[in-house]
C-alpha cells in the first residue's frame, strides 16, 4: 500500500473547553470550516438538488419539493447564525446543536419527542497519510435528513450514487433508512481503513523477518495507536446501532431495524478485526524486543568465550611479566625468584604452552557445542 510508505499522523482537532459555560451554548471552533449545502429532495419518481450557504436554500426547496424527503447536507460548520437557525426551523434542542458543533463526541443515539439525533465518528486515510477522525451527526425528523460534517470531503458518494440510480428502497424507505445508509457507510469505511491496516501489519512483520531493525518497533505501535482510536469508535457505535434498533421512534421502521442488524453484525465483525490486529501488532513488538534480546545474548556469548579464552593466557603472561631480580645487590643468587626467566628458549616454550593451552580451550568449547549456536 502506497499510503503507508510514510508516517502516519494522526489528524485531531484540539477540543476548545469552555470551563462553565452554560448548556447548549453553541461555540464554533476557530479552524472550522464554512458550510456547504447540498440539498437533495426526492421521491419515488424524482430527484431535485440545490446547493448554497445559507438557510435560504433549505427553506426554499423544502417548500418547492414538498412532497419529498429530503437530504440535507451540510460540510463544515463554521457558521452558527446558521446552526441556531436551522435549531430554530426544526424546533430542534440547544443542548443537540451544542454536540452538533462540539466535534469530539463519541458514537450515540438520542430520541426526543419528535425527531432522532445520532452521531459517529468518520475515520479514513487522506492524500497526505494523515489518519482523519472527525464527527458525523445526523437529526432525522418527519420527512428530513440532516446531516453534518466536519470536513469538505465528499465522504456519502455511495449514498448519493444510489440516489441518482433510483434503486432498490433509498428513495421510498423514509428518512430513517437514509439515516442508516449514511451510518452503513460509515461501518463499510472501518473496513477499507481495517484492510490497509492489515496490509501494512503484513508488511511490517516481512520485514521483521527478513531485515530487523528499530523502525519495526516504531511501525507496530504506531499501527496499535491508529486501532485503538478505530477501536474506540466501533464500540461505542455498537451501542448506538443496538439502542436504533430497540428505539420506540415511528423514524426508525420496522423495515430499517432489518437493516440495522445487519450493520450491528458489521460492527461487531471490525470490532474482532481491530482486537486480532491489536495481538498481532504486540506480538511483533514482542517478537521485536525478544530477537534483539537474542542477538545481544549471542553477541555477549562471543566476548565472554573469548574472554575466557584469553585469561588463563593473560594470567600466564602476566606471571612471567613480574621482574623480580635473579640476584641480590652482593651477587647473591636468589633461586626461588622465577627461574625460567634464564632458561634457553624460555620465550619459545611460553609462547608455545599459552598456544596450546588456548587451542585445549577451543577445543573444549567446540566439543561443548557452543560455537554451532552463534
Amino acid at each position: 500500500m502506497g499510503t503507508f510508505n510514510t508516517r502516519v499522523h494522526f489528524k485531531n482537532r484540539k477540543s476548545k473547553i469552555n470551563v462553565g459555560a452554560q448548556p447548549g451554548t453553541i461555540d464554533i471552533p476557530e479552524d472550522a470550516l464554512p458550510p456547504k449545502i447540498v440539498i437533495y429532495s426526492f421521491n419515488q419518481n424524482d430527484l431535485q438538488t440545490s446547493e448554497g450557504t445559507d438557510m435560504k436554500t433549505i427553506t426554499e426547496q423544502i417548500k418547492v419539493c414538498n412532497d419529498h424527503t429530503h437530504w440535507i447536507k451540510i460540510n463544515g460548520l463554521g457558521d452558527a447564525q446558521l446552526i441556531e437557525d436551522i435549531g430554530t426551523f426544526l424546533g430542534i434542542n440547544h443542548l443537540v446543536l451544542e454536540d452538533v458543533v462540539n466535534t469530539h463526541q463519541r458514537p450515540k443515539f438520542d430520541e426526543y419527542d419528535n425527531y432522532v439525533f445520532g452521531t459517529s465518528r468518520i475515520i479514513f486515510f487522506n492524500k497526505n497519510n494523515e489518519l482523519v477522525n472527525c464527527q458525523f451527526s445526523g437529526i432525522v425528523k418527519d420527512n428530513i435528513v440532516i446531516s453534518f460534517e466536519e470536513s469538505h470531503t465528499d465522504y456519502f458518494e455511495s449514498v448519493k450514487a444510489r440516489l441518482k440510480a433510483g434503486k432498490g428502497l433509498i428513495r421510498t424507505a423514509g428518512p430513517g433508512y437514509i439515516f442508516y445508509a449514511l451510518t452503513d457507510t460509515i461501518l463499510d469505511n472501518y473496513f477499507v481503513v481495517l484492510s490497509q491496516i492489515g496490509d501494512r501489519i503484513d508488511a511490517t512483520e516481512d520485514k521483521l523477518y527478513l531485515r530487523p531493525d528499530k523502525s519495526i518497533m516504531f511501525e507496530a505501535q504506531q499501527l496499535k495507536r491508529t486501532l485503538i482510536i478505530i477501536r474506540r469508535s466501533c464500540w461505542p457505535e455498537r451501542d448506538k446501532i443496538n439502542d436504533m434498533i430497540r428505539s420506540e421512534s415511528d423514524l426508525i421502521t420496522k423495515d430499517v431495524k432489518i437493516y440495522l442488524r445487519d450493520a450491528y453484525d458489521h460492527c461487531i465483525q471490525a470490532m474482532d478485526m481491530v482486537e486480532s490486529y491489536k495481538e498481532v501488532t504486540s506480538s511483533i513488538i514482542d517478537l521485536y524486543l525478544s530477537m534483539v534480546s537474542n542477538r545481544m545474548n549471542e553477541i555477549m556469548k562471543v566476548l565472554t568465550i573469548i574472554s575466557v579464552i584469553f585469561i588463563p593466557l593473560t594470567f600466564v603472561a602476566g606471571v612471567y611479566g613480574m621482574n623480580f631480580s635473579r640476584t641480590d645487590d652482593h651477587g647473591h643468587l636468589l633461586p626461588d625468584n622465577m627461574p625460567e626467566l634464564y632458561t634457553r628458549h624460555g620465550y619459545v616454550y611460553a609462547i608455545g604452552g599459552m598456544i596450546l593451552l588456548g587451542l585445549i580451550q577451543v577445543f573444549i568449547f567446540w566439543k561443548k557445542g557452543w560455537f554451532n549456536k552463534l
